[in-house]
């Protein structure tokens, strides 16, 4: 069986690999007011501190930005984004709270957006507002919905902004769910076009992270599409995300977890994972310096799966350990 659908992940590293290109796809108006050349900083630990008291509700990602405009009326100003995976009643009530929060913090203008990833047509929140004793606030926040963007499905993969690409993959995801032969071939299909893209190497690893995050399959599906993969490298001569890397990396996980089972009883599971990681990074590299066997050794939990998934896409040892 496949594993159950994640959306968490992949928005996250999609939104903030691409931020000028999630803002122009989905926002263009308020993307085409931003000074992008000049940078711009995400504020998560910020953004945790303010929210942490709130009522959190079931959503994708949430995320803090702080950018320049181009007008240069403003200095500094922040953009605080939503995605949305399901319908809340309290959502648009939980966006005007940590709208005035976060200007309560900075007091510098906030922009707050929503991203509705629901599969519900009719719900559509844009609004939030009460009145008492002539005492009224209105709080309005623009918001897109992708499933409007279902009758432009073949279109979005052809189009050049990652975040059409991104968006395709997320109807599909949603439409496949419970069917995997139809899910291995709308991911396939979804693979095929983002080669013919012309996007870089590192955009064609990250994005591909994104679709393999959001699509799962079955195991035995996984490795036939990585056989087809395979096939579309050698065929245009580009080695990006190799199918022959992933089947060992595939198989040394299923032994590094076996592995980690037995020993866990005695050495505990983090000593498995380090073992595992042990393994790829020789067969991948060669052996060892001792610099990297001691990083290892002292690594936690989090920073062994976080150097697991650097090895992926990394041409070198230190940039695993980046």
């Amino acid at each position: 069986m496949a594993e159950p659908d994640d959306y968490d992940n992949p928005w996250k590293q999609a939104l903030e690999g691409a931020f000028p290109e999630f803002m122009a796809f989905y926002f263009p108006e308020a993307a085409a007011r931003i000074a992008w050349e000049r940078g711009h900083e995400f504020l998560d630990q910020e953004l945790r501190q303010v929210v942490r008291d709130a009522e959190s509700g079931k959503r994708h990602v949430d995320k803090l930005a702080r950018v320049l405009l181009l007008d240069g009326q403003e200095d500094w100003i922040y953009i605080h984004i939503e995605v949305q995976g399901s319908d809340e009643a309290a959502f648009a009530e939980r966006m005007f709270v940590y709208h005035y929060r976060l200007f309560d913090r900075y007091r510098r203008p906030v922009a707050s957006l929503a991203v509705l990833a629901d599969e519900a047509p009719n719900w559509r929140p844009s609004a939030y507002a009460h009145e008492l004793f002539g005492c009224r606030l209105d709080f309005a926040f623009p918001a897109v919905k992708l499933l409007d963007y279902q009758p432009r499905l073949a279109g979005l993969m052809e189009e050049s902004n990652p975040f059409a690409w991104i968006t395709a993959a997320h109807l599909l995801t949603q439409q496949t769910r419970g069917d995997p032969a139809s899910r291995f071939n709308a991911k396939f299909m979804l693979v095929r076009r983002m080669y013919q893209r012309g996007w870089t190497r590192q955009r064609v690893i990250d994005l591909f992270a994104v679709l393999d995050w959001m699509m799962r399959l079955p195991k035995d599906l996984d490795r036939q599409l990585w056989q087809e993969i395979n096939l579309i490298e050698e065929r245009q001569r580009m080695r990006y995300v190799t199918s022959v890397e992933r089947f060992y990396q595939e198989k040394w996980k299923d032994i590094g977890l076996e592995e980690g089972r037995q020993e866990g009883r005695q050495e505990g599971r983090q000593e498995g994972e380090s073992k595992l990681l042990r393994k790829l990074l020789e067969r991948r590299f060669g052996a060892l310096p001792p610099w990297a066997g001691e990083r290892i050794a002292a690594a936690g939990e989090e920073e062994l799966e976080r150097w697991a998934e650097n090895l992926l896409a990394a041409d070198s040892l230190d940039a695993v350990f980046d």
